[in-house]
């Protein structure tokens, strides 16, 4: 029971263990289809200055120029 019990736990622990970069960007993704160019730029943002070698660094640079010119209209 104890033994099963730990794998459980450790199943758990390892679940919470996912790609946070992947997390950020399509939560910024959401933000630009709900309308809200801000809080998605501020999740691009984020991508880039804590996963910069990320594979998501690259997509959300991209995303973040595009929004810069609508932010400024």
């Amino acid at each position: 029971m104890r033994k099963l019990l730990y794998v459980l736990c450790l199943a758990l622990l390892l679940a919470g263990c996912g790609d946070k970069a992947k997390d950020l960007f399509e939560t910024a993704q959401f933000e630009e289809q709900q309308f809200n160019a801000e809080h998605a730029g501020k999740l691009y943002q984020e991508i880039l200055s804590k996963y910069p070698e990320s594979p998501y660094a690259a997509q959300a640079k991209i995303r973040l120029a595009e929004l810069k010119p609508a932010a400024a209209n």
